[in-house]
């Protein structure tokens, strides 16, 4: 049976952080991975750019590494508000693997837990593979691993395991999308003039290249410059209202003619799929005939999984709550530090929320930790539903996986 000191399931960001941190730390680490490629919502839903976070965050080494990676081969950006977040999604695929090997992880992709079996100090666990080419050694039997962690996103270990769960609220679902053949400086030339008081516009030219971004949605907080071209198009049946509750959009890393889309937001969908892909069709026609630049544009990528903001959150050794989040509560071992504001999407006109946070806060181990030897990192990490809002976003999802593998090489060496 192959013994493992941490195993990780889920690719995504918090746990490619975790298992490159731990292995660097010397720890024997396997990745599970239910796709083809790791990333999670960077590549897989094309969450892109990843927000920012606080000048003073910590456990931060991953995201160094991953961005001076990606930036030395053009597939990232520092954008003028100083986020290093603007990432380019495919070859994020092609630096997390080289990141894999460089740490000596143990990936296995198209795979899921099928059984797990709980030992005094260890779980046994059985895999699952749709994958014909990996190695039949190490799926043939089930294997032994000493700290078991979650990073499904939806906490579907802990849910094999039947853990205690806190009560279920929900954010409305994305489909992400990319449109290319955009010309990028004719676009921005015109939003930044369009947009004349630049409430929610930013443009800046980096390496010679033009970067922006630009929002809309039915919400009354702003002077949402795109307001009467949404107006326009609803009137001339281009798009239906619901398409235009959500719209944001962004350049991309790396790809000089591409805008990545933080849209559609789905409301209530009965198959988010097919009811994403039909307005995103019907946002691609909204670009080509009312924004300039956009003229010969075309969809080029449509995102492999919907953009999840909440779904299942683990109870574990501590219930993390926005009174500790707005009241800066200090930890003796805290993972995270961040200044994210609560972000809660709404189905509702006027309901979202945007919360700003006055002062950094603290995420402790202790809401990454279920029970003995097992842990969960990411969006499904015990906390309550507002302080999730804050802590989702990609960047305390790296701090969190690289903040607990730090902890489980103390917890090796002191057993």
């Amino acid at each position: 049976m192959n013994k493992y000191d941490v195993t990780i399931v889920g690719g995504g960001t918090a746990g490619c952080a975790c298992a490159y941190i731990a292995g660097k730390l010397g720890l024997k680490v396997l990745l599970i991975e239910k796709n083809s490629f790791l990333g999670g919502s960077i590549t897989s839903s094309l969450v892109i750019p990843a927000m920012k976070t606080s000048e003073n965050a910590i456990n931060t080494k991953f995201l160094d590494t991953l961005y001076n990676k990606l930036h030395s081969i053009g597939g990232a950006i520092t954008y003028s508000d100083n986020n290093k977040g603007w990432f380019n999604p495919e070859l994020t695929k092609i630096v997390l693997d080289e990141m894999m090997l460089e740490a000596n992880v143990e990936v296995i992709f198209e795979s899921n837990v099928q059984k797990i079996e709980e030992n005094l100090s260890s779980y046994i666990v059985t895999i699952n593979t749709n994958n014909n080419v990996s190695d039949i050694m190490t799926l043939s039997s089930p294997i032994d691993t000493k700290y078991l962690v979650d990073a499904t996103g939806d906490a579907k270990i802990c849910e094999k395991l039947n853990c205690d769960f806190l009560e279920k609220k929900s954010q409305p679902i994305n489909l992400r999308f990319i449109m290319s053949g955009v010309n990028v400086e004719k676009f921005s030339n015109w939003i930044m003039e369009f947009d004349k008081d630049r409430d929610v516009t930013t443009s800046c030219v980096i390496d010679g290249r033009t970067y922006l971004s630009t929002a809309y949605t039915w919400d009354s907080c702003k002077n949402w410059a795109l307001k009467p071209l949404f107006k326009q198009a609803i009137k001339d049946g281009v798009i239906t209202e619901a398409d235009s509750n959500y719209f944001q959009l962004f350049s991309v890393a790396g790809t000089p003619d591409s805008i990545t889309f933080n849209c559609p937001r789905l409301l209530n969908p009965r198959n988010p799929y097919i009811e994403g892909r039909a307005s995103i069709f019907r946002l691609s026609n909204f670009c080509k005939k009312y924004l300039k630049g956009f003229e010969n544009a075309y969809i080029s990528n449509i995102a492999n999984s919907l953009g999840v903001r909440v779904s299942n959150r683990v109870k574990g050794k501590y219930v993390y709550t926005q009174e500790d989040l707005k009241t800066g509560k200090k930890f003796n071992n805290p993972v995270v530090i961040s200044n994210y504001p609560i972000d809660i999407h709404s189905d509702k006109k006027d309901a979202s929320k945007l919360e700003k946070v006055y002062q950094e806060y603290q995420l402790p181990i202790e809401s990454l930790i279920v029970k003995d030897n097992l842990f969960v990192i990411g969006r499904c990490i015990s906390t309550d539903f507002e302080a999730q809002g804050a802590l989702r976003i990609i960047p305390s999802c790296f701090s969190m996986g690289e903040g607990l593998a730090k902890y489980l090489k103390i917890g090796l060496t002191d057993s």
